[in-house]
């Protein structure tokens, strides 16, 4: 089943509650949460107080991707604001396998995340353990930006690794991802989708309905792809 996580990283920070609202009522499945530090990455976004307020709004899941170093500290924060997926990249943490293992005593699913230029070497001795898999098809760090088109390459090796495994594990893309290109991204191997701008940068108007042409549009291409 294909899954769509907007990106509250484009989304109107002042009026953030109803944005997440709308994007679930125009057919969204994931609210997926940015979380930068200006060290890891070359950007400051959100903290836990922004996803324990939003979590009362709705029972969709909420997907923290971290992008944080060290990364350990942050997790028990995101996983008490109400997190259900807590994602990380192997460069922010020490022991890799550690805190996986902090993020399911936190009673959450786990996920780790490659840049376009990191290994899948480090799912060797831990894809057993994650339930997804995230491949950043941009350089983390900055909404907007163009898919690169490696990343394709990539999710397939991903996606033979996960089958192989017989395990459900998510596999989700990030960066770029667009109506005009989702169909093929599907095709190399993802099931979950995060799109910001191509979501929440549709329409700045007051439509309460503005999402709903843009998330027909993915949900379209998405059904040309064979499950």
């Amino acid at each position: 089943m294909f899954q769509i996580a907007p990106s509250i990283l484009s989304a109107n920070f002042a009026k953030l509650g109803e944005e997440i609202t709308q994007v679930l009522d125009a057919g969204a499945d994931i609210i997926h949460f940015d979380v930068m530090d200006n060290h890891y990455v070359p950007n400051l976004t959100i903290g836990p107080l922004v996803c324990e307020a939003i979590r009362p709004l709705t029972k969709a899941v909420i997907d923290v991707h971290l992008m944080v170093e060290p990364v350990d500290r942050i997790i028990p924060d995101f996983a008490k604001a109400g997190a259900n997926i807590i994602s990380f990249h192997p460069e922010a943490s020490r022991h890799i396998d550690r805190t996986i293992g902090l993020i399911k005593e936190q009673g959450c699913k786990a996920g780790l995340v490659f840049n376009p230029a990191t290994p899948l070497s480090y799912l060797d001795h831990v894809l057993d353990k994650l339930d997804l898999v995230l491949i950043m098809s941009v350089n983390p760090g900055f909404g907007g930006q163009s898919f690169i088109p490696e990343a394709l390459n990539k999710l397939r090796l991903a996606r033979e690794r996960i089958d192989a495994s017989g395990r459900n594990i998510l596999l989700e893309i990030d960066g770029g991802v667009k109506v005009d290109n989702i169909a093929q991204i599907a095709r190399a191997g993802a099931d979950t989708f995060v799109a910001g701008s191509a979501i929440f940068g549709a329409s700045k108007d007051s439509d309460p309905h503005r999402y709903d042409s843009v998330i027909a549009a993915l949900r379209a291409e998405l059904a040309k792809v064979a499950p």
